[in-house]
């Protein structure tokens, strides 16, 4: 017989991955209405939002329960402090899929321009990293969770280089400033996707290893957290 404790961790494993498929879901949502200026796929992202954010409350109290109910063992201390903490940055992501699909809302209001960045790529880049960083969270591999961290500066340098090539657009043509500034804001939730990403990777190497890789994976000119 499993005990009410362990079903209870059960439990809060099997909700934080369904949590982490709605905010995966969330972010091909966007970048999908990005690409195909597609106002539905917008109201999709927003109403899905509600349901993220019950899942997080959840999540925490179930969470607490776990925490108040007995003192756990050091492994599944770990593990139950690192699903809190998983679970904020997947509600983070949520977020920021939400602000992209109100930038897709402002650029589907204007006409359509040609930049010189490739969002779904910088899109599938980071959303490929949530994927990765919940595989690792499901199989225990801290591998998973390292080639994570080390995919961070990949998107970094897709913004800094959207980021360069989209000023020189504006400054080049000042009438489409409003799109570029859209997709400059976009790519700059796109990395905040992959920073939340990297905290979820942190999470299941301290979990698994009981060690704190925050702030070492990069130079302290280069850490985001």
């Amino acid at each position: 017989m499993r005990t009410r404790f362990q079903l209870g961790l059960d439990e809060l494993r099997d909700k934080l991955l369904k949590m982490g498929g709605r905010a995966e879901q969330a972010v091909e949502r966007a970048s999908r209405a990005y690409r195909d200026r597609d106002l539905k796929l917008c109201q999709q992202v927003l109403e899905g939002e509600t349901l993220i954010n019950m899942a997080e409350r959840e999540i925490d109290a179930i969470g607490l329960d776990l925490l108040a109910m007995q003192q756990p063992m050091a492994s599944d201390l770990r593990f139950i402090l690192s699903v809190v903490k998983i679970n904020a940055d997947l509600e983070r992501v949520g977020d920021q899929a939400v602000n992209i699909a109100e930038r897709v809302m402002d650029i589907v209001e204007l006409p359509a321009v040609e930049l010189p960045v490739d969002i779904p790529r910088m899109a599938a880049a980071a959303s490929g990293m949530v994927q990765r960083a919940l595989e690792s969270f499901v199989q225990r591999k801290t591998d998973l969770a390292n080639a994570v961290l080390e995919m961070d500066n990949v998107v970094d340098r897709m913004r800094d280089e959207a980021f360069i090539m989209l000023v020189q657009k504006m400054n080049q043509e000042p009438s489409v400033t409003r799109q570029a500034l859209d997709t400059l804001l976009i790519a700059r939730n796109l990395e905040r996707v992959a920073d939340h990403a990297t905290n979820i990777a942190e999470d299941v190497i301290f979990w698994v290893q009981g060690s704190d890789v925050r702030h070492h994976h990069l130079g302290p000119e280069f850490s985001s957290h």
